[in-house]
């Protein structure tokens, strides 16, 4: 749980807000005119490059130490990969990862943002409205094909909102239903210390100390529809373990 604040930690989280909004002002005029100068081939680049360069600035201004420990023997493209969401922290850490070739489900609401409005739609991010099941459902299942056919990384947060209860809340079952569709595997990642240091929707961040853990990717080519729920468990349940959670 996030403990208060310093008045210095209040500082630098307004001050960081600040700087991540300039950043993505800059990198949307850039980006528009990278997409426009390449007819959109450089997008994979973009993805990959752009969001290290925006995440790592806001987490130096936050006395925030990142590190991230990669257990994969190599890249393992193209997958479903999960982390656990539980801060506002989650978006300058996943976006420090520097994934290949990623595309992020995220919620509608996000577009109401300009700036994210601009780079997501251009850069093929998917939004989905979460209230309503059934859209969302329909829009996962539009993406399969432009996932497959460019072998692209999908990123999606099980837990659907970073509002729960719990350290580990309840998992929807989308990732997982997308991952035996697409017969791809699921990555699990585990941001420990994003929790500790801003919690739920919280704006303000403490300083302090981030591990990222990449997880070997859990094969899914034997799952089947009718026993998702058990490997939802099993799958939640790891995070539980590294979270050091009983239930």
């Amino acid at each position: 749980m996030a403990t208060s604040l310093s008045f210095i930690e209040y500082v630098r989280s307004v001050l960081a807000m600040l700087v991540f909004m300039v950043i993505l002002l800059i990198a949307s005029v850039l980006i528009i005119i990278l997409l426009i100068l390449t007819w959109g081939s450089t997008t994979n680049w973009i993805v990959k490059t752009f969001p290290r360069y925006m995440a790592y600035p806001v987490l130096f201004i936050l006395g925030i130490k990142f590190n991230v420990i990669d257990k994969r023997e190599n890249n393992t493209p193209p997958a479903i990969y999960i982390f656990n969401h539980s801060s506002t922290l989650d978006i300058p850490t996943f976006l420090a990862l520097g994934l290949e070739r990623f595309r992020v489900v995220a919620k509608w609401e996000l577009q109401y943002i300009p700036f994210f409005f601009i780079i997501g739609r251009l850069t093929g991010q998917v939004f989905i409205k979460r209230k309503n099941s059934e859209k969302a459902i329909a829009t996962l299942l539009k993406t399969y094909d432009r996932l497959k056919k460019h072998n692209l990384n999908l990123i999606i947060a099980p837990e659907g909102s970073r509002k729960h209860e719990g350290i580990i809340g309840p998992f929807k079952k989308g990732a997982f239903r997308m991952a035996i569709d697409l017969d791809y595997p699921i990555v699990p990642i585990y941001f420990d210390g994003n929790d500790k240091l801003s919690l739920g929707g919280s704006l303000f961040t403490k300083s302090g100390k981030i591990d990222a853990y990449i997880h070997p990717p859990i094969d899914t080519s034997n799952w089947k529809i009718d026993t998702i729920d058990t490997h939802i468990a099993e799958v939640r349940g790891m995070y539980l373990k590294w979270a050091g959670v009983e239930e």
